[in-house]
């Protein structure tokens, strides 16, 4: 392998802004990278997704590796030191959007697939580029995986080199309180409806949520707030709308989790509406996708085949990779969550490194990420 090529692509990567949406030059670029890396099969599918294959010289499974490329933008007000598509190296590290949320991995994952060594191999190996996680999480994926039919999935989210096995869901919950207006001289002759929220949200604040040992607590987060109309010159809000974003433990469904607010104690006497919240969004492409926002927690067993297989790979290789769970979602939420294909987490830096100020990766765990993937792949498809 390469490592002044993978150190450089990633670089490259990094310095190609990306927005959900806007991912076409980081997937040319993937692309480009494949083809002259030598992927049997490269396409760019209705999403925009880049996936590359890999085919053994023996038949077997078929394992896919899969890093989102989109990111999220760069927050007003809070200065860099580095330039967010710079790609600086400082400190044995390369700083920049998206740097460990994720272009790091996919380019550890490119290479090492390119690096394998294919007569050795039963079976296939596929690394998608896939757009649009950080809005609609698994949602390209499926369209990726009903092309390559996988066995097994790794997704290369930050886990500090670690095997995750789980990760915690998300869903987006819109709550609506309808009163009646009236001119604010004559409050009483209305119902306002933020008064009323204002009812909901204390109740919902104090909803006693489950844990789980592995990936930590369910999570009621209050995200927005909006009354109308806006602005109420003299006139009592008749409709008030809230967003929480619930963090999802396993077995967790959407009616869980908006039955536990529409029938607390407390609220009978108020018109509220609660319901999952349905995003639509268009890839570069111009294909439009289309879902409700509820992406399920999934949970492998600690004893799962791929699971031990991929923990023992890895500590074969000096990595010295311990069994935890994501606490925020992932793609998982749909190779795992929904479609139950044995699924781990494997990936450089830390979940604290995504979205956050001057962005990094170090370069000794982008490699040693490249290096994980390989052991992992061979774990699964050695002849």
């Amino acid at each position: 392998m390469d490592n002044h090529r993978l150190i450089t692509f990633a670089q490259e990567l990094v310095r190609l802004p990306s927005l959900s949406g806007e991912e076409r030059d980081v997937a040319d670029r993937v692309q480009s990278e494949m083809e002259a890396l030598g992927f049997d099969r490269v396409w760019m599918d209705a999403n925009g997704s880049v996936v590359g294959v890999i085919e053994g010289a023996h038949d077997g499974k078929t394992i896919l590796l899969d890093a989102h490329i989109d990111t999220v933008g760069i927050s007003p007000g809070a200065p860099w030191v580095h330039d967010p598509f710079g790609a600086v190296i400082e400190n044995g590290a390369i700083y920049g959007r998206g740097v460990a949320d994720m272009k790091g991995a996919l380019a550890a994952m490119v290479h090492a697939a390119a690096a394998l060594d294919r007569s050795a191999l039963a079976g296939r190996v596929a690394v998608s580029a896939s757009t649009l996680e950080e809005v609609l999480e698994g949602v390209a994926l499926r369209t990726v995986m009903d092309a390559t039919q996988p066995d097994f999935v790794v997704i290369g989210e930050s886990t500090d080199l670690n095997v995750s096995r789980g990760g915690r869901g998300r869903a987006e919950v819109h709550l609506t309180t309808i009163g009646r207006p009236s001119h604010s001289s004559a409050p009483h002759l209305g119902r306002n409806a933020v008064l009323d929220m204002m009812r909901v949200i204390a109740t919902v604040e104090q909803i006693e949520l489950g844990a789980d040992p592995v990936m930590g607590p369910a999570i009621f987060a209050l995200t927005d707030i909006v009354s109308e109309p806006y602005p109420g010159h003299s006139v009592i809000p008749s409709i008030c709308k809230v967003t929480y974003d619930r963090r999802l433990l396993p077995g967790e469904t959407a009616t869980d989790v908006l039955s536990a607010i529409t029938d607390a104690p407390g609220l009978a006497d108020i018109h509220l509406r609660a319901e999952i919240g349905v995003g639509e969004y268009t890839a570069f492409t111009g294909a439009k996708q289309r879902a409700e926002k509820f992406f399920p927690a999934w949970l492998m067993p600690e004893d799962d085949p791929f699971v031990m297989a991929s923990l023992a790979a890895l500590n074969a290789v000096d990595i010295p990779a311990r069994l935890t769970a994501y606490r925020f979602c992932t793609n998982a939420a749909y190779s795992a969550g929904v479609a139950h294909i044995p699924t781990v987490g494997f990936g450089p830096a830390t979940e604290a490194d995504a979205h956050v100020i001057d962005e990094r990766l170090k370069i000794d765990d982008l490699l040693a990420a490249a290096k994980g993937y390989r052991a992992i792949i061979e774990s699964v498809l050695s002849r």
